[in-house]
C-alpha cells in the first residue's frame, strides 16, 4: 500500500489558516485512525492530533488545542487538519499516517513526503 499524500501546506502570516489534507490512494482509510505528525527543523517528530474511525478527535498538545480542528470524509477518503491563529512555531513538515487506533505508538505502513508550513511574516 502506498503511503498516504500530504497536501495543503505553504507560507502564512502569523494568524493566518490553512487546511491540510491526507489522502489515500488505493485503499480505505474507513477503519483506521489517521494521526497528524509535525517535524520543526533540529526537533523530534511529534504527534499532533488524531481522528478515530468513528470520527473521535484527539489533541495531543495543548499549544494547537483551540486552534486546529481535526476532520475526515470518508467518502473522499481524506483526512484535514484545519489550522487556525497559526503562530511561527507550528512551522514544521507536517505529515500524517494511519494507526490502528489512536493510542498506539506505531503507524501503519511508511511515512509520506509531508508539507511544509511556514508561519513567518
Amino acid at each position: 500500500q502506498l503511503p498516504l499524500v500530504e497536501s495543503g501546506g505553504g507560507l502564512v502570516q502569523p494568524g493566518g489558516s490553512l487546511r491540510l489534507s491526507c489522502a489515500a490512494s488505493g485503499f480505505t482509510l474507513d477503519n483506521y485512525a489517521i494521526r497528524w505528525f509535525r517535524q520543526a527543523p533540529g526537533k523530534e517528530r511529534e504527534g499532533v492530533s488524531c481522528i478515530t474511525s468513528s470520527g473521535v478527535s484527539i489533541y495531543d498538545a495543548d499549544s494547537v488545542k483551540g486552534r486546529f480542528t481535526i476532520s475526515r470524509d470518508n467518502a473522499k477518503n481524506t483526512v484535514f487538519l484545519q489550522m487556525n491563529s497559526l503562530k511561527p512555531e507550528d512551522t514544521a513538515v507536517y505529515y500524517c499516517a494511519r494507526q490502528n487506533r489512536c493510542g498506539s505508538r506505531a503507524i501503519v505502513g511508511s511515512w509520506g513526503q509531508g508539507t511544509q508550513v511556514t508561519v513567518s511574516s
